[in-house]
This record gives structure tokens, sequence and C-alpha cells, in this order.
């Protein structure tokens, strides 16, 4: 009998759990309420600067075009000694496109050259930018190298011109040094290509690299030159056209502006005697044999004579009739002319 009412006390105990799951006591909601008063507009923000001005600055055709042009005059378009970088990978390194990227980027050329070398063009000396914070890191003009410059024919030796222009020092510099005593006196010319070759500009601008035969003219220190310590290879080549394009920008040639700033008396084209000076070198050494219209003559010859015509060619190839290094420039020349005679 207890049995049972236990037994019938659960059953009536589950089925007041089923019906309690069965139910919920979620509110029923009320009738909505009045609107509330709108806010008051805000402020219009002021408009910011266009996120692409810096950049249409430059990129654009109305400022490539200005390049272009000029760019056309520059001896780089030129590309007369392109095909030499389709055997000599020493030649790629500075006369063609695909030579100075892969210097520049990864150290060396092609040791095999190239098979169909381009000119020097916009993407030689640009690649991308290293910074896009213009306003406080500067313009960068994307070019490839910014760094020091460790020289080809002297790795214990850096010309650092401290801004842009140490991209140019990384092909305009001498392939060889001066000639050295053999230990009899005497020095070997085995090339019709030997000197400095085709760009010395760097080294007479630091005032080094000549062949200091005594005499008469002293040599100024090292790196004194005013246009290596107050001006620049970009701001004496670069400034703004005047008068076409064949001036200025791209064309890298000196404009009368760029020179007036510092010499307002005038924009000196040479050195003063040198032309003379060096019109009388070049007689004695058509006279010795070791140069010929211009170019050096395979053949053997004293220290003395050799270090003269490193000096002639040193100056001739540099190609500002001395200006980079005036006393740098005279010297050279006044004393190998003396050491000749």
């Amino acid at each position: 009998m207890k049995k049972l009412k236990f037994i019938g006390f659960l059953t009536i105990l589950l089925t007041s759990l089923i019906f309690i799951q069965c139910t919920h006591d979620d509110p029923i909601p009320g009738p909505q309420g009045i609107a509330g008063i709108d806010g008051i507009d805000g402020v219009n923000g002021i408009d910011g600067t266009d996120g692409t001005a810096s950049c249409t600055s430059c990129h654009s055709d109305s400022h490539r075009e200005p390049i272009n042009s000029s760019y056309l005059y520059s001896g780089h378009a030129a590309g007369g000694a392109v095909g030499y970088a389709g055997s000599r990978a020493s030649c790629a390194q500075c006369h063609s496109n695909e030579g100075y990227i892969d210097y520049m980027t990864l150290g060396s050329t092609n040791p095999d050259g190239y098979s169909n070398p381009t000119p020097i063009s916009c993407t030689t000396c640009h690649d991308q930018h290293s910074t896009f914070d213009f306003e406080n890191d500067g313009y960068d003009f994307a070019l490839r190298s910014f760094d020091p410059v460790t020289l080809i024919t002297d790795e214990t030796y850096t010309i650092d011109f401290g801004d842009k222009s140490n991209n140019c020092t990384s092909c305009h510099q001498p392939r060889r040094l001066p000639p050295s005593n053999d230990g009899s006196g005497m020095f070997a010319v085995t090339s019709s290509h030997w000197g400095p070759h085709h760009g010395p500009q760097s080294t007479l601008l630091e005032g080094i690299q000549g062949a200091e035969l005594a005499g008469s003219e002293a040599y100024p220190g090292i790196g004194t030159a005013k246009h290596r310590t107050g001006s620049s290879c970009v701001t004496c080549h670069m400034g703004q056209s005047e008068g076409g394009d064949n001036t200025g920008q791209h064309s890298f040639n000196p404009t009368s502006t760029a020179c007036t700033t510092c010499h307002p008396s005038g924009a000196p084209s040479e050195v003063a005697g040198l032309a003379d000076d060096m019109e009388a070198l070049a007689i004695l050494l058509e006279d010795v044999g070791i140069v010929h219209e211009g170019h050096p003559v395979v053949g053997s010859y004293t220290l003395t004579q050799a270090e003269a015509a490193w000096n002639y060619l040193l100056i001739m190839e540099d190609s500002s009739n001395g200006v980079h290094n005036p006393a740098y420039a005279k010297a050279l020349v006044k004393n190998s002319l003396e050491a000749l005679k």
C-alpha cells in the first residue's frame, strides 16, 4: 500500500515538471512611446589634401614630358657604347640598362654579357621609393642608391658626396690607377684604351688618382675643391632648363644660372691657361709617341712619359676643361709639361 502511494506521488511530480518545461514567461510588449526630438546636425568636416597629390606632382605627363625632352640631349640617351655590353661584362655595368641594374641590385653583372642590351634609360637609375614620408624624409626620386661609393680601383677609398650625386659616382669613376714603376723606370702601355677611361669626374673632383709629378704647381688637399665642398653633381648639372631642353634637367648640361649663383661675374668655361697647357702637352706626348690624336699608343715608355700621358688623358676625358677641380687640374698638367721638358 505504501509503495502505491509513493509511485502515485512520483507520477504527479513528473507530470508537473513536464508542464513547467512547456510554458514561458516572455513579457508582452506594450504600445510604442512618443518619438523624441531630432538632434542638432553636426558641423561638416574640412576636406583633406588629395591623397594622390604628392604622387601626381611627379607621376604625370606634364612633369615627365620636359624630363624626356631634355634627356634626349644627354650623353646617356645616345647609347653609343651600349654594344660593348653584349660581350663585355665590365662595360655592361655602366653602358647598359641591364648591366647597371644587375650591378646595383646583385653586386655584379652577367659574366657572359647581355644578348640584347639596351641604352641607359629612366629605369636604369630609378626604381622604387625608399620612403613615402616626403615631408620629413625628403624626396628620394626613387633612385637606386644614395650610398657612398667604394672605388673600383681602390676598395679602401670611399667617395661620399652626401646626396643624390652618389648615384652618379657609381659610374663616373676611373677603371685604372695611374702608372707605376716596373722596377726599371719604365712602363708598358698594353692597350689603345689605356688610361683612366671615360669617367674620371668623381676622382678629379675629389682631387685624387692623378699622377702627381713634382713641379712648380702645388697640389691642393684632397676633397678641398670648392665644387667638392660647396656644390654637387646634381646642383650644377640638373638645374632648370634655360631657353630650351638642351640645358639643365636630364640633359645634364650645366645652365649659366647654376654657375652664376656662385660666380656672379660670369660662368667660367675653362681654367685660365689650361687649354694652352693641354695643347702644349699634347704636342710633347705626340713627339714621344705615347699619345696620338688623343689616344694612347701601345709601347714601352719611361715612367715620367706615362705619368704625363695619364694626366693628359685624365683631364681630357673628364670633359670639364678642368672646371671640376681647377687647382688640381692645373697642377697635373703644368707639372707634366715641366717634367717632359
